[in-house]
C-alpha cells in the first residue's frame, strides 16, 4: 500500500474543546483509515505551521483523498494538506523513469 501524510491545523474551537476534554484522537483516525481500506501508521502533534501530522497507508490515491476529505467534514480542522510519500525504492523507480524521457522547457525566443 502507498503511504500518505496529512498535515493539519485545528480551529481555535477544536483546541478549546480538546483542552476542556483531552482525548487521544488516534482511535477515531485509525477507524477512519480502516473504513477506507487503509491503516493509521502514526499521529504526531507538532510546533509550527501545522498542529499535527497523520501518517497512513491507503490502497490508492482516491482512498487517501477520501480520508482527507472525510476528516475535514466535521469542521474541526482549519486546514489539511495531503501528500503522497515515496520510499527510497519508489523514488529510484520514478527517477529511472524520468531519466528515460526527454522534455524541453519553453525557449526564450
Amino acid at each position: 500500500m502507498a503511504v500518505y501524510m496529512i498535515q493539519f491545523t485545528y480551529t481555535p474551537d477544536a483546541w478549546a474543546s480538546l483542552s476542556r476534554n483531552p482525548v487521544d484522537r488516534s482511535g477515531p483516525i485509525s477507524g477512519l483509515a480502516e473504513s477506507l481500506g487503509g491503516k493509521l501508521l502514526n499521529l504526531y502533534y507538532c510546533f509550527g505551521e501545522y498542529d499535527g501530522i497523520v501518517i497512513f497507508e491507503a490502497p490508492d490515491d482516491a482512498s487517501a483523498a477520501a480520508l482527507s476529505v472525510s476528516a475535514t467534514i466535521p469542521g474541526h480542522l482549519k486546514m489539511a494538506k495531503t501528500t503522497r510519500l515515496f520510499t527510497p525504492q519508489e523514488s529510484l523507480e520514478l527517477l529511472r523513469k524520468a531519466g528515460g524521457v526527454s522534455f524541453r522547457g519553453p525557449s526564450a525566443s
